[in-house]
């Protein structure tokens, strides 16, 4: 019984960091991907922050890594 519980729990808590890994993919990289210059950088006049193509690469493959740990979850809690 605890131990599903702690399985329930982990799962959550993967869920969570996977959405907030592609939140972040999506905020750091996917919504400026047209405004990367030359250099793979993109400055935001607004708020003076600059995005950096390369960022994406980042963000994306730890959304990834927290999906597949979500469905390996997933998998687990279904047995």
């Amino acid at each position: 019984m605890m131990k599903n519980l702690v399985r329930k729990l982990v799962f959550a808590l993967s869920v969570s960091l996977s959405a907030i890994l592609f939140f972040a993919y999506y905020d750091f990289h996917f919504k400026w991907r047209n405004c990367f210059n030359e250099f793979g950088r993109c400055f935001d006049s607004e708020t003076g922050v600059v995005y950096l193509e390369q960022s994406g690469i980042l963000w994306l493959s730890l959304a990834v890594l927290a999906t597949f740990g979500t469905l390996f979850q997933l998998k687990s809690l279904i047995r």
